[in-house]
C-alpha cells in the first residue's frame, strides 16, 4: 500500500471550477478524499490555482504522479489522421481566439481510434509545471467516453449520449469502435437541451420505438427533460452512477463531476 507522500493527486479545472482528489486506500470507509475549491471572479484561473496551492490542504502533501483533468472545449481527430505537428493549426482552426496564449495537448483513444485534441492556457499550464514534476493532462470527456463506448455494447439498440457539465451538454453516439456522432452544445436551460438532443436524434435518424437516449451528469430540470423527451422516444433513460458502478465508493462523495466518478472507478 502507498504511503501517504507517494500518492496521486488529480486536479480538475473547469471554466470557473477548481477541484483536488486524492486517494486514500487505508480509509475503507472514505478512499478518496475531495477537496473543491472556491473559484473567485475577475482574477484568471491560473491566479486563482496559485491561491489554491497556498490553502488547499491535499496540495500540501507531496505526490509522485499528477492528473490534471481538463473541462475545455476538445475537437476529435481520426487516428489514421493525426499527425502531432498539426494540432495546434487544427484546434486554433476549430476554435480561434486572440485573447489568450494556450498550449495544444491531445489524448489518444485507441478504443475509438480517435484522439481528442484540447487546450490549456499557457499561464495555468505554467504554474502547473513549476510545482510539479510528473504531470499527465487528460480530457475530462476522455474517460466518459471511454466508459460509455464499453457501455454502448450491452443489448443490440443504437444508443445516444448526453453529458452535462457546467453550462454544456455533450451529446455523442458510437458506431462499432468509431464515433458516430459528437458535438458539444451550450445548454443554459432544459428547453435548450431538449432541443438539442431531439435535434441529434433526428439527424442520426434513430428510431423512436427501438433506439436508446441515456442522459447524465447535471442536467438541468431533470423531471421535466425526462417527461418531455418521452413525449417522443420510448427509450429515454436518465444513468444513476450509484447502481451503474454499483457503489463504488467514488458515487457517495457529493458534488464530484460524472466524468471524474468516471475516471476514480474505471479509470482513463
Amino acid at each position: 500500500m502507498e504511503e501517504i507522500h507517494q500518492r496521486k493527486l488529480i486536479i480538475r479545472i473547469g471554466k470557473n471550477t477548481l477541484s483536488f482528489t486524492m486517494p486514500d486506500p487505508a480509509n475503507k470507509e472514505k478512499p478518496f478524499l475531495y477537496e473543491p475549491y472556491i473559484v473567485k471572479g475577475g482574477i484568471s484561473m491560473a491566479a486563482n490555482l496559485r491561491e489554491a496551492f497556498k490553502t488547499a490542504d491535499l496540495t500540501a502533501i507531496d505526490t509522485r504522479k499528477v492528473q490534471v483533468l481538463v473541462d475545455t472545449p476538445s475537437m476529435l481527430v481520426p487516428i489514421e489522421q493525426f499527425e502531432e505537428e498539426d494540432i495546434k493549426a487544427l484546434y486554433d482552426y476549430a476554435f480561434p481566439t486572440t485573447e489568450e496564449q494556450r498550449i495544444v495537448r491531445f489524448n489518444v483513444l485507441p478504443s475509438l481510434k480517435a484522439v481528442c485534441l484540447f487546450a490549456v492556457n499557457k499561464d495555468l499550464s505554467g504554474v502547473l509545471q513549476d510545482r510539479f514534476d510528473d504531470l499527465q493532462f487528460i480530457h475530462a470527456m476522455a474517460p466518459v467516453w471511454r466508459y460509455l463506448h464499453q457501455r454502448s455494447f450491452t443489448g443490440h439498440r443504437n444508443k445516444l449520449y448526453g453529458y452535462f457539465h457546467g453550462k454544456s451538454l455533450d451529446i455523442f453516439s458510437f458506431q462499432q469502435n468509431r464515433f458516430k456522432f459528437c458535438n458539444a452544445f451550450v445548454v443554459s436551460y432544459a428547453h435548450d437541451a431538449l432541443y438539442f438532443l431531439l435535434y441529434v436524434w433526428k439527424q442520426l435518424r434513430l428510431e423512436a420505438e427501438h433506439d436508446e437516449m441515456h442522459i447524465v451528469g447535471d442536467i438541468p430540470e431533470q423531471e421535466w427533460l425526462l417527461q418531455e423527451l418521452r413525449r417522443y422516444l420510448q427509450k429515454a433513460y436518465v444513468i444513476n452512477p450509484t447502481a451503474d458502478f454499483q457503489q463504488a465508493p467514488a458515487t457517495r462523495i457529493k458534488g464530484l463531476p460524472y466524468d471524474l466518478m468516471t475516471l476514480l472507478t474505471k479509470g482513463r
